[in-house]
């Protein structure tokens, strides 16, 4: 405990908060683009701690959110044919489509299976040689070379009954279209610590030079998060717009080079639609031709219908950051975790989950 106890001194809180008050003249509009921050800038109460001047927003950094419904409607289709086994983390179970979601065609007698990595996935395809196995690839770039792992794994082995259904985003092209549409009026990004520790600091690069937006990449502590908010504060108030690193014990500018030639080596990047966004053009992660044996939108069918919202859910706007989970009108009343309407609900990391269990409103 004692680094954690580290990260989490109440001095140093009060210290940080007192110099973010202190500098803080501007109003300014901040936002957390992962859905780890999200939760822990609830858990341990960051907004408290903050002047009025000083406004965080919770963003599109819920891999399970902003999956799109089509592509959970993809995945229910999938579920339903006969053989195959879908195997998935335990997030993706409840994450509705427009009709139906993976646990309700589980218990109607559909084989998903939840996994703990995609290594589980490889192991119930081995153990299954007569029957096709598909992956759900989702995440960020801080899941993808995993994924990426296991696919070539699977075509080095001729583990030919292995499949990935990918819906993967990239966290910057997004960033770009938050920013474009000009409605926002954000001023700088509290930036994930893990995915840069992927991909470095110079995918953000074009954000601040085009946008004049802040980036800081931050941790996951409180101290970590309080330290990330004052290098913004700071740069803003300086008129400045630099991409910085409050993480520096997990993220560096380069990033890894290894993991990154993986997924390069698998993927490439392609169009894909987010759920609140539309679809954002190269976005997205599909496998390259030397891996299409793997590709479950190459090997099945997958065509849906038009993917239908849940009426009168705001998860789309809650996603772009124009609403607040209270201003939904099924918030607390017809969504709540037991019964979620949309995924902002369901997932552990989503901003509607994080309202509920710690916003008084």
């Amino acid at each position: 405990m004692k680094h954690m106890d580290e990260y989490r001194d109440r001095d140093l809180a009060q210290a940080l908060s007192r110099k973010i008050r202190d500098i803080s003249q501007k109003s300014i509009r901040l936002m957390e683009i992962c859905g780890t921050h999200t939760m822990a800038i609830f858990r341990h109460g960051i907004r408290s701690l903050l002047p009025e001047t000083v406004d965080l927003v919770s963003g599109p950094g819920c891999p399970v959110c902003v999956t799109a419904t089509e592509d959970m409607d993809r995945s229910i289709k999938l579920a339903g044919e006969s053989g195959v086994i879908i195997t998935t983390f335990g997030d993706m179970f409840r994450v509705p489509g427009t009709s139906s979601s993976l646990q309700a065609e589980r218990a109607r007698g559909a084989d998903v299976r939840m996994v703990y990595s995609t290594f589980d996935a490889i192991t119930i395809a081995r153990q299954n040689p007569d029957r096709p196995v598909v992956f759900l690839g989702v995440g960020f770039e801080t899941t993808a070379p995993t994924v990426a792992a296991a696919v070539k794994t699977a075509h080095e082995t001729n583990l030919d009954n292995f499949f990935v259904l990918s819906a993967h985003k990239l966290l910057p092209p997004a960033m770009d279209v938050l920013l474009s549409g000009g409605t926002l009026h954000i001023n700088g990004f509290i930036c994930p610590g893990h995915v840069t520790t992927i991909i470095g600091t110079s995918s953000y690069q074009s954000v601040v030079d085009q946008y004049r937006a802040p980036c800081v990449v931050v941790g996951f502590e409180p101290l970590d998060i309080l330290q990330g908010i004052l290098m913004l504060v700071e740069q803003i108030e300086a008129g400045e717009a630099r991409v910085e690193i409050q993480y520096v014990r997990g993220a560096s500018p380069e990033g890894n080079p290894s993991a990154l030639r993986l997924m390069d080596e698998v993927f490439e990047p392609c169009d894909t639609p987010w759920r609140g966004l539309g679809t954002i053009p190269m976005s997205g992660l599909a496998l390259r031709e030397k891996y299409a044996a793997h590709d479950a939108a190459r090997r099945f069918d997958l065509e849906v219908p038009v993917a239908k919202e849940p009426p009168g859910c705001l998860c789309a706007e809650v996603l772009r950051g124009v609403a607040k989970p209270f201003e939904c009108k099924l918030f607390r009343k017809v969504c709540t975790p037991r019964t979620p309407v949309g995924p902002c609900m369901v997932s552990s990391e989503g901003t509607c989950a994080a309202y509920f269990k710690y916003h008084a409103e």
